[in-house]
């Protein structure tokens, strides 16, 4: 009997990955353990409002350039970027170009 894999990998999560024209793209990408991964793709001038998650998140840029609101804070990143964030922080984010992120939320934590 095999056992199934006790990992999952995307390889090249951007070759799945269209962003549509002027709008805004969110797919789940893995659910289990605590763990839950959402991709999104923006064209440029998308956002995400003002919000907050009740877990703590991970935001990694794979591609473009965001602003990001963190609390009280503006800040601007591009690929290559991550950012933790605490539950209940307010957040927001702007595409400033056609940009994909992941966000980690850590369920159960």
């Amino acid at each position: 009997m095999t056992q199934p894999p006790s990992f999952t990998l995307f390889p090249h999560i951007l070759d799945d990955i269209e962003i549509p024209k002027d709008g805004t793209l969110s797919r789940v990408l893995f659910k289990g353990d605590g763990v839950r991964v959402v991709v999104f793709a923006f064209d440029e001038g998308q956002e995400l409002t003002d919000h907050t998650a009740a877990v703590p998140a991970i935001l990694q840029v794979v591609q473009g350039r965001l602003g990001l609101m963190l609390g009280e804070e503006s800040v601007e990143v591009s690929a290559d970027s991550w950012v933790y964030m605490e539950a209940n922080l307010n957040h927001a984010v702007v595409a400033l170009e056609p940009s994909v992120m992941l966000l980690t939320l850590q369920r159960g934590a």
